[in-house]
């Protein structure tokens, strides 16, 4: 009997140790709030991670910028922060965001400052209510933030309460959003809308080399010509958890998207996951060869050429919540390391 509470001694102090070396070895994330900038910043290590931001001039709360461990942006630049040779078009791609092309009648994803003041009246606006609370640690930091999806006539359609975490191991990364939307006093519907939901619009770098301009639409049919321009260094490449690369990924289902390719000499992987809770799972993938990279499971009529139909809604006071996870791990890009995130994500 000794002897064996000896050893389950002996194991509790050495799994304590082994877990205390770990956790020194982790380095720190630190979320730091500055309110008077409007942003809240996160630092690994003291280097720059990402930032919570909500200026007057965005619809909507971002991250922006996301860096790798390495200190690479993989996000655009324009329009807070314009680069030489990136694209100029979709002014409202900014950073890392959650809105939606469709909320009871009213874009939310197409409204920004480019847009003539009357037109922007007439869409919705994410609006930042509160920091709820942060936590600074070695390996992880979190941020949860309150905010307002408001109508144009004031009207407050849905709260949004979002816990963010941000990770930090070895040459990896990730951000993980959880996002619970209650439906106010009056019912929210949420029709199949191709604009949605967890975007991203990735630099130049990460974009497919395109020979020639396209002409892409929005859900109500607006153009916008996305030009062809010098692909020098680019050399981005989608693939799907069904197999699917490229192009082909675009308007098909999938549990996991990476986005893959070199950015100033340093191999990036962009793996984006979805939740089996997530409404409409596995998720459709709005990706384009121009740079936005966006997970959308509310779109499903737009996406499937109308082979399939979701059309979800939200009663008063009912909520949904949607979980996704952003890893930023170094390249090639491997299959295996994407299924073993998924299925770590997944439990």
């Amino acid at each position: 009997m000794t002897t064996g509470r000896a050893a389950l001694g002996i194991a509790a102090l050495l799994a304590f140790a082994a877990g205390r070396a770990r956790a020194q070895a982790l380095p720190q994330v630190e979320v730091r709030p500055q309110l008077d900038a409007r942003r809240v910043d996160v630092t690994i290590g003291g280097k720059p991670f990402t930032s919570y931001i909500w200026p007057e001039r965005l619809a909507k709360p971002v991250l922006y910028p996301i860096r790798t461990a390495r200190g690479t942006l993989v996000t655009r630049g324009f329009p807070i922060d314009p680069r030489p040779g990136e694209r100029i078009d979709h002014p409202h791609h900014v950073g890392l965001w959650f809105n939606y092309g469709d909320v009871s009648g009213v874009d939310f994803w197409n409204n920004s400052d480019a847009l003539p003041k009357a037109q922007q009246a007439k869409m919705g606006r994410i609006v930042h209510r509160a920091i709820a609370g942060t936590k600074s640690g070695a390996g992880q930091g979190e941020l949860e933030v309150d905010s307002d999806w408001v109508m144009p006539d004031g009207s407050v359609a849905l709260h949004e309460h979002t816990r963010y975490v941000f990770r930090a191991e070895g040459d990896a990364r990730s951000i993980e959003r959880v996002t619970r939307l209650e439906a106010g006093a009056k019912p929210v519907a949420f029709p199949d809308n191709k604009e949605g939901v967890l975007g991203m619009r990735v630099t130049r770098a990460l974009e497919a080399p395109a020979d020639k301009p396209e002409v892409f639409t929005d859900a109500t049919g607006k153009p916008t010509t996305v030009a062809a321009l010098d692909n020098t260094g680019v050399n981005g490449s989608y693939t799907s958890s069904e197999g699917l690369t490229g192009d082909k990924v675009w308007g098909t289902r999938g549990r996991w998207c990476a986005l893959s390719g070199k950015v100033e000499g340093e191999d990036v992987v962009l793996l984006m996951l979805d939740h089996p809770k997530n409404p409409g799972y596995p998720t459709y993938w709005h990706a384009r060869g121009y740079g936005l990279f966006a997970a959308n499971p509310l779109g499903q009529a737009a996406l499937s050429n109308g082979k399939e139909t979701l059309n979800f809604s939200l009663a008063p006071r009912t909520h949904a919540t949607f979980r996704h996870r952003l890893v930023l791990l170094p390249g090639p890009f491997s299959k295996e390391r994407a299924e073993r995130e998924a299925s770590a994500f997944a439990k």
